[in-house]
């Protein structure tokens, strides 16, 4: 089974992606970890993507497929895999199917995580980071038990500067043209299904793996 989660920043996708991964056991890959990895063992494509963060330039889209186009030729990813934050982009869609179609592998479904952009301003600019271990926290809706302390590991949280709300609203406005790229993309190739992700987490999950069992189980 090999998922991908679109969405916007903040409609839930990574939350959902990793509740799947549990279910099914197979891999929950976000480039975010990919590159975080990377960064931290100073393997080529880190020092390479580093450069990038650090001026505050996208990672090219040619280093990007690359990691991921060697991520899923791991063994864990044999039964399947859930993309969460890839791709990004047209350009990245079309990438993707180029490698899959090289590794004898194809998409079973799109995941479309639909929040309105009220309730993305609202979830994003309440968010709560861990800098240590990178644990997400809600002021509102999933607090620590103990303020600005993770529960995983004791780090301290804090707000990403691009969670703030005038960054928020530019991150939105950028991320929705390409998203509805994406989604008219995949819709062409009927694969594509939205979920209302304004309701409780756990109802959500519940959509989705109907939609799974129904569409490819």
């Amino acid at each position: 089974m090999n998922l991908v989660f679109l969405g916007l920043p903040g409609a839930g996708k990574g939350t959902q992606a990793k509740i799947l991964a549990d279910k099914y056991d197979i891999p929950h890959i976000s480039t975010g970890d990919i590159f975080r990895n990377a960064i931290k063992n100073e393997t080529p494509l880190g020092v390479e993507a580093k450069k990038y963060i650090d001026s505050g330039e996208l990672v090219p889209d040619e280093v990007t497929n690359g990691i991921v186009k060697e991520r899923l030729q791991d063994k864990d990813c044999n039964e399947g895999f859930i993309l969460d934050g890839y791709p990004r982009t047209l350009d990245q869609a079309e990438a993707l199917d180029r490698n899959l179609d090289e590794l004898s592998k194809t998409l079973d479904l799109v995941i479309y995580t639909r929040v309105r952009e009220g309730e993305l301003i609202k979830r994003l600019t309440g968010r709560r980071i861990c800098e240590n271990c990178g644990a997400t926290y809600h002021v509102d809706f999933n607090p620590p038990e103990e303020e600005s302390v993770c529960d995983e590991c004791g780090g301290k949280l804090i707000q990403r500067d691009d969670d703030k709300e005038e960054t928020v609203k530019n991150r939105i406005n950028v991320n929705k043209n390409n998203t509805d790229k994406l989604i008219n993309y995949y819709n062409n190739k009927n694969i594509l299904v939205e979920i209302d992700a304004e309701k409780d987490i756990d109802k959500v999950s519940n959509d989705i793996i109907d939609v799974i069992e129904e569409k490819i189980r």
